[in-house]
């Protein structure tokens, strides 16, 4: 069963990444990556801040040896980044509404790491992604060169490349002069509703384990808890349906925001345009994520692959039952 089940896994992970490199083709393809004065100033402005984070990243982490200053800087830097092609692009309707949008999930998505001990007055300390941890551990990464090629041109250089192609629908709409329309609120509601669920599911996240930490002191012992503690993961609230709500939510946000690249009018064949990468690319990092999380959870948790079996990753239509 779990054989079987990590097959459609790596199946379904395989065609969503076809699909989104098809995507990303098609967007470069089909439409003219074409800068105005304006954007191509924004952008020299945008790269300067992206190259500052780069350095920062590498140095500060291979120094102090706590790899989480991206994920630090992730929540951060996209805020940054809009609020300059915001004011830059005049404070248009559609570019503020963007931009408050994106306020929203820095501050949500800040919040949540800082509660988990993350920031420090001294920036550069703070506890560290516990998969960082096991990723260094590999076979891949035990030689110290190739770690630190993995820091720079993965952690440093890609990662914060990335967190400013997902703002390249804001710069690629700046000097659109369409006024906001159905697909711009379809954008906007659609935005809205995943940082919802985003929110949603990562304060149950927190309450669940919370609760088991304050059970375990007491008990020991994870087996002596009650249900569902004892499980060790958590499926509570969407939980229960969905194995990451919260990673849904994270890609729904950015590939909801990219809809405003249609109501501005900028896009080609109807959907496409060369800044559809950013969004499309996150998907992509997602997939490993989850991967990976999955990976760590099936190791600590006897019941976590009876949970991979029932429920979806994303799509909310089976609830978790352990026993089954």
């Amino acid at each position: 069963m779990g054989e079987t089940n990590s097959k459609r896994g790596m199946i379904g992970s395989a065609v969503t990444a076809v699909i989104v490199i098809a995507l990303i083709i098609l967007g470069i393809v089909f439409s003219e990556f074409k800068l105005s004065e304006l954007q191509a100033s924004t952008l020299k402005t945008l790269l300067i801040v992206c190259s500052c984070a780069v350095l920062y990243c590498f140095i500060t982490g291979e120094i102090t040896k706590n790899y989480s200053q991206m994920d630090k800087l992730w929540s951060i830097l996209p805020v940054a980044y809009v609020w300059i092609i915001a004011a830059n692009g005049g404070m248009k309707a559609r570019l503020v509404i963007y931009a408050l949008i994106v306020t929203a999930w820095g501050i949500r998505l800040t919040v949540n790491f800082a509660r988990k001990g993350a920031y420090s007055i001294k920036f550069w300390t703070g506890v560290e992604d516990y998969r960082w941890s096991i990723v260094h551990s590999t076979k891949y990464f035990r030689n110290p060169l190739a770690w630190t090629a993995f820091d720079l041109f993965f952690i440093s250089l890609y990662q914060n490349a990335l967190v400013l192609a997902i703002c390249f629908p804001a710069l690629a709409s700046m000097e659109s002069t369409s006024p906001l329309g159905g697909w711009d609120i379809l954008s906007f509601a659609l935005a809205v509703f995943f940082l919802v669920l985003e929110t949603t599911a990562d304060e149950f996240q927190w309450r669940f384990h919370c609760r088991k930490k304050e059970l375990l002191e007491k008990e020991g012992d994870l087996s002596k808890l009650p249900s569902p503690y004892d499980l060790g993961f958590n499926t509570t609230g969407p939980w229960g349906r969905m194995r990451h709500p919260n990673y849904l939510g994270e890609q729904g946000i950015w590939m909801s925001l990219y809809i405003t690249a249609v109501g501005a009018g900028i896009t080609s064949h109807g959907i496409f345009h060369w800044s559809m990468t950013g969004p499309l690319l996150l998907i992509l990092l997602f997939m490993g994520s989850s991967t990976l999380a999955e990976k760590i959870s099936s190791g600590k948790y006897p019941l976590y692959g009876a949970y991979i079996e029932q429920v979806f990753k994303y799509i909310p239509v089976r609830s978790f039952d352990r026993k089954v």
